[in-house]
C-alpha cells in the first residue's frame, strides 16, 4: 500500500510541476524579450536633435536607458535595446559632442555600464529552461512507457498463472458450524484424519483419496463443508471457481490448471476446492463442429493432473456441483474423484439444528419454537434457513423489537417465498372480486381433498412479480410423491380456474401458471413415470433436454407419431377429468366458496386458522392465545395464484393423499 501511495504522490508532483515550469519559462521568456514600439532610427534622432539629457548603456548587452530634457524627476527612464553598442556610439557621438560644446552648462551626460558575464546567460535563460523542461518531460514519458510495457510483459508472462483464495482472511469454519448433514460430515471426517495422520493409512496400504465430489442442490452447504474440512485439518485451503480456468485464449486454462497443482504440491498436504466444477468439467465432444476447444483442453489437463503419469501426493481435490449429469465420465471415475457425496436438503432434525446455528447472536422471543419452524420449512436448504432468520431479524428491528418473535419469522417466510406485499397497488373492485374467488377456489377445493396439504394463508394483496394473490399450503410431513398426490395437486391447481367459471361465469388469464403446472404434472405422469393404464409403465421421456447443443442436435423422440398422439390424448384426459372433479367439488360447496371469497374481499388476508374456522363454523372464531402461538411459522409449498409468478412446482416430499375420484366428460374452458 505504501508503495502505491508513493507512486501516486510522485505522479501527482510531476503533473503539477510540469505546467508550473512551462508557465514560468514562458513568462520569463516574454519578460526578457519584451520589446518597445520605438524604432532604432527614432532613438538616434532623439540624440541628434538634442532631446536627450543623459543616458546609460550596457556595453555587453546593449541595454540603453535614457532621459529626455522634457522629463521631470518622476518620469521613469526610457529603455531600449540597441542592436550594436559600437554602431550606436558612432551614430550619436558627433551630435552629442557638438551639443556639449555649444552648451557647456547643460551637457549630455555619458554613462557606460560595464557588461556582466551573466547577462548573456540571463538572456539565454528562457531557452535553456524550456529545453530542460522538454528534455525532462521526454525522459519521464519514455520511462513511463517503459514501465507500462514492462508491466504488460509481466502480465503476459503471468497470464497463465492462477490466483487462488487461501481462506486465511475468512472466518475459520469447523464441523460445529455445519448442521443438517451428519452422514456427509462422517465421510469427510476420514479426509481430516488422512491429512492429520497419513501414516496410519499408508501402513496398511491404503492411499489417500485423490478427489471428493460434493453433489447437491444449491444452498445445501457444499462449500461450507469443504471449508470445514480445511478448518478441522488445519491444512492449506486453495479455493477457486471452475470459471476461473476458462479463457478465450488458447492454452491459458490448461496452464492455470498446472499452476494450481504446482501451488498445492508446494503446500502439501493441502486441499484444492473447485467450486462449480461443471464450468470446466463438462462432457467432451459436445460442441458443434469443433471438439478441440479451449474448455476441453483445460479438462484434459485437469484429468492428467488428478490421475496421470505425475503424482500429486498429499493433494486432495474437493469439488462441488449441482449438475453432476453434465460432467465428463472420465472425471467421475475412481482415481480422480474416488468419492461422490450427495448433500441433500436437510430433514426435520437437520433443519432444527441449522436454525439453532443461524439463530446464534439473535435474541429469540419466548414464543419462538425452532422445532415448529423446522416443521413448516420442508424443502428449505441451509442457505434458505439462514436467509429466513436474517430477514426475521431485519423485520424485528424495523418493528422496534428487542427480540425476534414468531410473527417476525412468519412474515420473513412470506417475504422470502413470495416477495413484499404491494399494499399501495390499487385494483378495481372487479379485479379484486375475481382474485378473491380465484384464491378461494384453490383453498376450498384443497379443503375437501382428503389428507391434502393444510392451508397456511390466503391473500388477495399483490406480491412478487405480477401476483394478484396467493393461496399458501404447507405439508404436514415429508414423503415421496405418489400418483394420488399428483392427482390431488391437479385438483388444487384447477380450483382457481373452476371457481372463476362457476361463481363468476367468466374466466381470466390468472390461471395461466396453474394450467402450465398442471400440464407439466400430467405429461410427467404419462411420459416419465408410466402412471397411466393407456400407455402402461413405459418411459417416453429419456431426458433429451440436454444442456449441450451438440448432444441435442438432430435428436428425435424415441416414440412414433402414433404414440405421440396417444400421449397427447392421455394428457388431455387427465386434465379434463381433474377439471371435472374440481368443478363437482365447488358446485357442491358453492356456499363455502362464496363465504371465503366475500371474507377475503373484506379482510384481504386469512390465516390458516381463520380459514379452517370459516369452513367448520361459517364464521371466524377469536383465536386463543395458545392457538395463536402454535400457528405454523414458516412456509413450505405454495400453490400459486392469479397472475402468479412461476414458482417451483411442488418438488419436495409431500404427504400421501387419497382424493375423490369423480370424473366427468366436461371440457375445461381455455383462454
Amino acid at each position: 500500500m505504501r508503495k502505491n501511495l508513493s507512486g501516486n504522490w510522485k505522479s501527482s508532483i510531476i503533473y503539477i510541476l510540469i505546467p508550473i515550469l512551462l508557465i514560468a519559462g514562458v513568462l520569463l521568456m516574454s519578460g526578457q524579450n519584451k520589446t518597445t514600439t520605438v524604432k532604432y532610427s527614432q532613438v538616434v534622432n532623439l540624440f541628434r536633435t538634442n532631446q536627450v539629457s543623459e543616458f546609460e548603456i550596457d556595453l555587453s548587452s546593449g541595454a540603453l536607458k535614457y532621459k529626455l530634457f522634457k522629463d521631470d524627476d518622476k518620469t521613469p527612464l526610457h529603455t531600449y535595446s540597441v542592436p550594436s553598442v559600437t554602431y550606436f556610439i558612432d551614430d550619436i557621438s558627433e551630435s552629442v559632442n557638438k551639443y556639449n560644446a555649444a552648451n557647456p552648462d547643460k551637457q549630455i551626460v555619458y554613462n557606460y555600464k560595464k557588461g556582466s558575464g551573466g547577462s548573456v546567460l540571463m538572456s539565454l535563460m528562457p531557452t535553456i529552461l524550456l529545453v530542460v523542461i522538454i528534455g525532462f518531460f521526454s525522459l519521464w514519458m519514455i520511462r513511463k512507457m517503459g514501465n507500462t510495457i514492462g508491466s504488460e510483459n509481466n502480465r503476459a508472462l503471468g497470464f497463465g498463472k492462477i490466483k487462488t483464495k487461501s481462506g486465511k482472511d475468512e472466518e475459520k469454519k469447523t464441523f460445529d458450524d455445519v448442521a443438517g448433514c451428519d452422514e456427509e460430515k462422517d465421510e469427510l471426517t476420514e479426509l481430516v484424519d488422512f491429512l492429520k495422520q497419513p501414516e496410519k493409512y499408508t501402513e496398511l496400504g491404503a492411499r489417500i483419496p485423490k478427489g471428493v465430489l460434493l453433489v447437491g442442490p444449491p444452498g445445501t452447504g457444499k462449500t461450507l463443508l469443504a471449508r470445514a474440512v480445511a478448518g478441522e485439518a488445519d491444512a492449506p485451503f486453495l479455493s477457486i471457481s471452475g470459471s476461473d480456468f476458462v479463457e478465450m485464449y488458447v492454452g491459458v486454462g490448461a496452464s492455470r490448471v498446472r499452476d494450481l497443482f504446482e501451488q498445492a504440491k508446494k503446500q502439501a498436504p493441502a486441499i484444492v476446492f473447485i467450486d462449480e466444477i461443471d464450468a470446466v468439467g463438462r462432457h467432451r465432444g459436445t460442441g458443434l463442429g469443433n471438439t478441440n476447444d479451449e474448455r476441453e483442453q483445460t479438462l484434459n489437463q485437469l484429468l492428467v493432473e488428478m490421475d496421470g503419469f505425475g503424482t500429486n501426493t498429499g493433494v486432495i481435490v474437493i469439488a462441488a456441483t449441482n449438475r453432476p449429469d453434465v460432467l465428463d465420465p472420465a472425471l467421475l471415475r475412481p482415481g480422480r474423484f474416488d468419492r461422490q457425496i450427495t448433500v441433500n436438503r436437510p430433514d426435520l432434525q437437520g433443519r432444527e439444528d441449522i436454525l439453532k446455528i443461524h439463530s446464534r447472536g439473535k435474541p429469540l422471543a419466548p414464543d419462538v419454537d425452532l422445532n415448529e419452524v423446522a416443521k413448516n420449512t420442508i424443502g428449505f436448504t441451509g442457505a434458505d434457513l439462514e436467509n429466513l432468520m436474517n430477514e426475521a431479524a431485519i423485520i424485528a428491528v424495523r418493528n422496534k423489537r428487542k427480540a425476534v418473535t414468531a410473527q417476525d419469522i412468519v412474515d420473513a417466510a412470506s417475504r422470502v417465498e413470495m416477495g413484499t406485499e404491494k399494499k399501495s397497488h390499487k385494483y378495481t373492485d372487479k379485479a379484486k372480486r375475481l382474485t378473491a374467488f380465484h384464491e378461494a377456489g384453490h383453498a376450498v377445493t384443497s379443503y375437501f381433498i382428503k389428507d391434502y396439504y393444510r392451508v397456511k394463508e390466503i391473500s388477495i394483496i399483490p406480491r412478487g412479480l405480477g401476483a394478484g394473490g396467493y393461496t399458501w399450503f404447507t405439508p404436514d410431513e415429508e414423503s415421496f410423491e405418489s400418483k394420488q398426490d399428483m392427482l390431488n395437486e391437479l385438483l388444487s391447481l384447477f380450483g382457481g380456474r373452476v371457481a372463476e367459471a362457476v361463481a363468476l361465469g367468466d374466466i381470466s388469464t390468472g390461471a395461466s401458471n396453474d394450467l402450465q403446472r398442471a400440464s407439466e404434472i400430467c405429461r410427467g405422469m404419462v411420459k416419465k413415470y408410466g402412471m397411466t393404464e393407456a400407455l402402461g409403465p413405459v418411459v417416453y421421456d429419456e431426458g433429451n433436454n440436454q444442456v449441450f447443443l451438440g448432444k441435442d442436435y438432430g435428436q428425435v423422440n424415441n416414440y412414433s407419431d402414433d404414440t405421440g398422439m396417444r400421449i397427447d390424448k392421455e394428457v388431455e384426459r387427465l386434465m379434463r377429468e381433474a377439471y371435472a372433479a374440481t368443478e363437482k367439488i365447488l358446485r357442491e360447496h358453492i356456499d363455502k366458496l362464496e363465504l371465503v371469497a366475500n371474507t377475503l374481499l373484506e379482510k384481504e388476508k386469512l390465516s390458516g386458522e381463520e380459514f379452517a374456522s370459516l369452513m367448520e363454523n361459517g364464521y371466524i372464531e377469536e383465536p386463543k392465545e395458545e392457538e395463536t402461538s402454535e400457528a405454523s411459522e414458516a412456509p413450505e409449498v405454495i400453490s400459486e395464484n392469479a397472475d402468479a409468478e412461476s414458482s417451483t412446482v411442488i418438488e419436495t416430499a409431500v404427504e400421501t393423499a387419497e382424493t375423490e375420484d369423480e370424473t366427468s366428460d366436461e371440457t375445461p374452458t381455455t383462454e
